[in-house]
């Protein structure tokens, strides 16, 4: 499950962990939410055996040294448990009206802080200046090194999937549901992997940011329940291919063709100096009355799993079979709880049954 960083909610991973949930993936949105450190530490005092990480901590907000000491400290509360994820930085680059973070600066950030969570001492540039670096005392318990992190990399497109098999022991990404999408995904981080002369670990895991939407019997895809509880995290795509378009160019996609012309309109009301706090208003936590119209069938069936219990189970099984290990769903505030116990009690056993 993903969560939005609330800390005054982060009771509810309590509830994700009596559920039967694997992980709490926390996102680093700053600007927006509550920081995602002080959220892990909450959480790790309040839970057991849930896994706990970052989805995803963002390169160049915070200097790998200090993301390194961030999630060491998370591990000495919940040794064994704790994960990193990282990413480019999608949104929390973006609010800044910037780009996510250049290839080339990512993967050295990746390789920085893979090598310090190892124990090991790294050569690191700051501010013009190369001197060898590691994360001191961890022998007196302010960090552990000794249980291991595992680097959950973030990678939506082929270069950023190549640093997965590069530098990680995982990847995230956000894919269509269809197992073609995750097989090849898979293959590109085998290739980045033998690109350095390293074997791709194995397991090595695949984690799609998806949603589960489970249709009650007779129920429109765009009920006002589905809407509710899923149309936030499915704008938040068109926030993205609005800003990847705006930065990079090109086209929509071929499903989005049919809204765009109109989409583009109503965001390009804002003006230009402003815009990028416009484009991501409201980003997986509320949905604009003025955006809520773009919710279409097309764009939840494009986004997130959707169907009866049944269904959803069966597709799920084809993606593991694809190479799927994990799924991070990402349900509106105030219904994650909800969300997470009605997949909890209708698809988890089924998957369970095989």
């Amino acid at each position: 499950m993903c969560v939005t960083t609330k800390l005054s909610d982060v009771d509810e991973c309590v509830e994700f962990e009596r559920m039967g949930f694997d992980a709490i993936w926390v996102p680093d949105s700053q600007m927006i939410w509550g920081d995602c450190y002080a959220y892990l530490a909450l959480a790790a005092e309040r839970t057991e055996s849930i896994r706990l990480g970052t989805g995803v901590s963002v390169a160049g907000t915070r200097i790998p040294p200090v993301t390194a000491h961030s999630i060491a400290s998370i591990n000495t509360i919940a040794p064994g448990r704790t994960f990193l994820g990282m990413g480019a930085g999608n949104s929390a680059h973006r609010f800044l009206d910037h780009k996510p973070l250049p290839i080339k600066k990512y993967g050295e950030e990746l390789r920085v802080i893979r090598e310090l969570l190892a124990g090991n001492e790294v050569e690191y540039t700051f501010r013009g200046k190369t001197a060898p670096t590691r994360l001191l005392m961890g022998d007196l318990g302010y960090v552990n090194l000794d249980d291991p992190i595992p680097i959950m990399v973030s990678g939506f497109g082929p270069k950023s999937q190549a640093l997965a098999g590069m530098y990680g022991d995982g990847l995230v990404t956000s894919l269509p549901p269809e197992p073609r999408a995750i097989a090849r995904a898979l293959e590109t981080a085998r290739r980045g992997a033998e690109s350095v002369g390293r074997q791709l670990p194995d397991p090595f895991p695949v984690i799609s940011l998806t949603n589960i939407v489970i249709l009650q019997p007779g129920e429109s895809v765009t009920s006002d329940r589905i809407i509710e509880e899923n149309g936030p995290y499915v704008i938040s795509s068109l926030h993205y291919i609005y800003d990847k378009i705006r930065q990079y160019g090109g086209e929509p996609p071929h499903h989005l063709q049919g809204m765009w012309d109109d989409y583009a309109a109503l965001v390009e009301q804002t003006p230009e100096g402003v815009r990028h706090l416009r484009i991501h208003d409201g980003h997986c936590t509320f949905l604009r009355d003025d955006e809520r119209p773009f919710v279409t069938e097309e764009l939840l069936r494009g986004t997130c799993i959707v169907g009866t219990a049944e269904e959803i189970a069966a597709k799920l099984t084809d993606l593991e079979e694809a190479g799927l290990s994990e799924i991070m769903m990402l349900p509106s505030p105030g219904h994650q709880v909800k969300v997470g116990q009605e997949f909890a009690d209708q698809v988890l056993p089924l998957l369970a049954a095989g």
